[in-house]
């Protein structure tokens, strides 16, 4: 394969965590080469999407919709992505100390489903799952922008 070329999924194998992993490395990819294809089959035609964060933030749903021409008004580089579960994935990624954002997908049979968006907000994933006897709720992800410790940002419980 030549340096810089995108693998395609049916290219990976791997288990529910690493595929899913790897779907959201391929969207970051396809976005940051134009390959609006690529994004599409990537994307549930009925996309589910929730935004916190100033509404002119919105960069990537308007990346998304073609709003914004080939995503030039805002470079979305993942600093880490962190699969959770059998369909979560984590995306996080901050510019200097005005831009921070977190994008939890949702992520079935290498389909993406569902896409929240936070900007300049603090992130916390807990698991909540139904409580068993001896079950203890854990932080399964936090928010973890070094550039912006000494910043002030509203912060967010999600639960999954």
């Amino acid at each position: 394969m030549a340096d810089g070329e995108i693998q395609t999924l049916d290219q990976i194998q791997c288990n529910a965590e690493t595929q899913n992993k790897a779907t959201l490395s391929l969207l970051y990819k396809a976005l940051s080469h134009g390959e609006t294809e690529t994004v599409a089959g990537l994307l549930a035609n009925d996309l589910e999407y929730w935004f916190h964060g100033p509404p002119r933030c919105q960069h990537m749903m308007r990346v998304l919709t073609g709003e914004s021409a080939g995503g030039k008004e805002f470079a979305f580089e993942p600093r880490s992505i962190t699969a959770i579960g059998d369909d979560c994935v984590i995306a996080e990624g901050w510019e200097g100390a005005q831009a921070y954002w977190v994008h939890v997908w949702s992520v079935k049979d290498g389909v993406i489903t569902q896409f929240r968006e936070y900007f300049n907000t603090w992130l916390t994933v807990w698991d909540l799952r139904p409580w068993e006897v001896g079950h203890v709720s854990d932080a399964l992800w936090q928010s973890q922008p070094r550039d912006l410790y000494s910043r002030s940002l509203p912060g967010l419980m999600l639960a999954i």
